[in-house]
């Protein structure tokens, strides 16, 4: 699937009203408060993707992407036979990017090209657009096809990826702590885990959002409070404990 990485610069079509930009984002964070609220992924997704003029969306988790069956797919309003046709062709486009490219692709929006053997519904695009995210240590790509035609606003783009993080983490079920962790943050633990992964302050900062200084004081605390004096002991710790 060749990729590019701009489709248009200019502001989307203004939805019906006319609204002041603006008051419209205002409207769509309103909204999309009271949908993850609610837990409702599939409704999140569908504001965010009306909110950036796409026709569907597809969300797919991407710690746990195959290259068979659709597990890792988590919502989709795409047809069934798109999905189940492109869900290998994802799996694989994914695998084969490098790190540094998963990290960069948080800051930017992909452009792709479905097959040309591929069957669409009546006047959508055959180039899609994907974003990518991270929530906590899971990551995860929203995949957005558009109306023929359509001039794209970046802005939004960019909006849309930092939106779906939110409705993501606020519709997931916390799941209980240990009483082993009882005392390491939610950022400590994320933390934690892409140390484990192999992951440098750098790579860590990029993936999380936040600064390399504050991963480092978020990796001080750990050891801190695990008792170690290396990160390699905080892994084995974090490994013996059942925290990774």
């Amino acid at each position: 699937m060749e990729s590019s990485r701009v489709r248009g610069d200019s502001d989307a079509r203004r939805p019906q009203g006319d609204a002041p930009d603006s008051l419209f984002r205002e409207r769509v964070v309103q909204r999309l408060s009271i949908a993850a609220g609610d837990r409702d992924v599939p409704s999140s997704m569908r504001l965010l993707a009306e909110y950036v003029g796409a026709a569907h969306f597809l969300l797919a988790r991407c710690d746990i992407i195959q290259e068979q069956g659709l597990e890792y797919i988590i919502s989709s309003d795409w047809p069934f036979d798109l999905v189940r046709r492109m869900a290998p062709e994802i799996a694989s486009s994914y695998g084969k990017s490098t790190e540094l490219e998963k990290c960069l692709s948080l800051f930017a929006p992909t452009f792709s090209f479905l097959p040309d053997d591929v069957l669409l519904p009546a006047n959508i695009d055959r180039q899609y657009c994907s974003l990518s995210l991270c929530v906590g240590r899971t990551r995860y790509a929203l995949l957005l096809l558009f109306p023929q035609g359509l001039i794209l606003s970046q802005e939004r783009l960019r909006e849309v990826g930092l939106l779906a993080a939110y409705a993501v983490s606020s519709s997931g079920k916390k799941e209980p702590r240990s009483e082993r962790d009882f005392e390491l943050t939610e950022r400590e633990l994320d933390c934690l885990f892409w140390i484990a992964e192999g992951k440098t302050s750098d790579e860590i900062a990029m993936i999380l959002g936040i600064s390399r200084n504050t991963i480092n004081n978020y990796i001080t605390s750990v050891m801190r409070k695990t008792g170690t004096k290396t990160r390699s002991e905080a892994i084995a710790y974090a490994v013996r404990n059942n925290l990774v």
